[in-house]
């Protein structure tokens, strides 16, 4: 009898203690999904920083330049991934306006890309 009173009581004190915890797990639980649901927006802002700076190094979109311009305008230095996308290309057998084309440079610019890097046009 003596077992049987004791384990009434046990249940009772966790019955009443999984109101008091059950609280502060509640609380642990929307802590947790703010935090998940901030971590997901900074990784889409991320996500959506990294592509502008994929497509600026893709495209390198300038203003147009009349030819006057071309002259006094500096060069910019061709990024590393386009340089090896001009080579491939010509490696296919494209020609110098098709790369200028799907590489969004001057005809020039390929020209002088293919030059500093020793092949024959």
């Amino acid at each position: 009898m003596d077992i049987e009173l004791i384990l009434l009581c046990i249940g009772l004190i966790c019955i009443i203690l999984s109101f008091f915890i059950g609280k502060s797990t509640r609380k642990s639980e929307e802590d947790i999904e703010n935090v998940s649901i901030s971590l997901h927006q900074e990784t889409n802002q991320l996500k959506k920083r990294l592509r502008a700076v994929e497509e600026e190094l893709m495209i390198g979109v300038a203003p147009p330049v009349t030819n006057g311009q071309k002259q006094q305008r500096k060069q910019k230095p061709v990024h590393e991934i386009i340089i090896n996308q001009i080579l491939s290309l010509k490696a296919q057998g494209y020609s110098i306006p098709e790369i200028a084309k799907r590489s969004s440079l001057s005809d020039e610019e390929v020209i002088d890309v293919l030059k500093s890097r020793g092949v024959a046009l």
